[in-house]
């Protein structure tokens, strides 16, 4: 080998040895960029579950706050039936607070407990349950309506059976409802919001539960008040 061949060689090993280490040095870069992306999206991950589950509780733990006396523990709503694109939309909405609660609804034998919150309005049925305009507000006489949605917190109402007990709980009281019936209607048939004879709750959603699209019918179920519990007051 001539002594010019053998400075080119040299040379040539020279300049792949940097390149290598050139490459090298990229590769390093590229999987600590990638190890930095996924520790950072995991983090993400962690911090927006935690903050779901604390947006859960808010209503719930704001309404306590409110009682008079001992309130009893708050469970975080099961969203397992619920279809992803309502639970994206129960996670916008605790961008902003909402105003304090009416009542907590609570449904032992589905698993339910929610808000009531006042209107029927698409953020407030995507971040709890909603008090019918024009029906009786939650504590008092007459037919209290509240609307939820069939893909959210109202999706467990497809296994509801007659005799089931439903609670709704405001300040300074308990009142338990029995399920009398369900059934089916049209949009318009809003006559099952009509006063009724006895105190009684009638829950509103959409129909059939797993439609596809908008949903043409609206399921409801009628319960009539059996118990009123009076809280006793804390002692000053």
């Amino acid at each position: 080998m001539r002594a010019d061949d053998s400075k080119y060689v040299t040379s040539t090993v020279i300049h792949h040895s940097s390149s290598r280490q050139k490459v090298g040095g990229c590769w390093l870069w590229a999987e600590r960029a990638a190890w930095a992306s996924g520790v950072a999206a995991l983090t993400l991950w962690v911090v927006a579950g935690a903050s779901g589950i604390a947006g859960a509780r808010r209503e719930l733990q704001r309404f306590e706050a409110l009682q008079s006396g001992g309130a009893p523990s708050v469970q975080s709503p099961d969203q397992r039936l619920w279809s992803p694109e309502r639970v994206r939309a129960w996670h916008d909405t605790l961008k902003r607070d909402a105003p304090a609660p009416l009542a907590v609804l609570r449904i032992p034998r589905v698993g339910l407990e929610v808000a009531v919150l006042e209107g029927t309005d698409e953020w407030v049925l995507n971040r709890a349950v909603g008090h019918i305009e024009d029906t009786s507000k939650p504590g008092t006489q007459g037919n209290i309506g509240i609307a939820g949605h069939r893909d959210g917190f109202f999706r467990g109402l497809k296994d509801i059976h007659d005799g089931d007990v439903i609670e709704i709980e405001t300040l300074g009281r308990v009142e338990k409802y029995r399920v009398e019936r369900t059934w089916i209607v049209e949009p318009e048939d809003v006559s099952v919001l009509d006063p009724t004879p006895s105190p009684s709750v009638t829950l509103v959603t959409c129909y059939p539960f797993y439609f596809v699209g908008s949903a043409p019918q609206r399921f409801i179920v009628r319960a009539v008040r059996t118990e009123t519990t009076v809280r006793q007051e804390a002692p000053a």
